[in-house]
């Protein structure tokens, strides 16, 4: 945000997406450090959609659930937790970085230019 704001203020417009994760929504555990910090990606949002927006810069952030990337099922992707996943997602179906992609797409683009401070989960239903 620090980086590209300048760039944004002088277009006199601009979007900025934050990706999350729903491990802190959904009380995971065993990894603190990571869920605290995704926690924190809301806060961050709330707060540069409030400072950014009198700029027209829209602040928001994705809170993917379980995606299906190549390190997500080489290290951590068993029977037993796909079984659960399916079993907690109203959609029956895995979910890959495309479908991610996509939201985030959308927040980026003029599409939801009425979209700002908002944090929107891409789960499939899981939360």
């Amino acid at each position: 945000a620090q980086a590209i704001y300048p760039d944004m203020e002088q277009a006199g417009r601009g979007s900025i997406v934050n990706l999350g994760s729903v491990s802190w929504v959904v009380g995971q555990g065993g990894m603190p450090c990571y869920t605290t910090a995704k926690s924190a990606v809301q806060g961050l949002t709330r707060a540069l959609a409030r400072d950014l927006g009198p700029k027209n810069i829209r602040v928001n952030s994705v809170l993917p659930g379980w995606i299906m990337t190549q390190r997500q099922i080489d290290l951590w992707l068993t029977p037993e937790g796909e079984q659960e996943l399916m079993t907690r997602q109203c959609l029956k179906r895995k979910l890959y970085p495309e479908d991610i992609a996509k939201v985030v797409l959308f927040f980026a683009s003029d599409d939801s230019g009425a979209c700002t401070n908002q944090n929107y989960i891409a789960d499939g239903g899981w939360v």
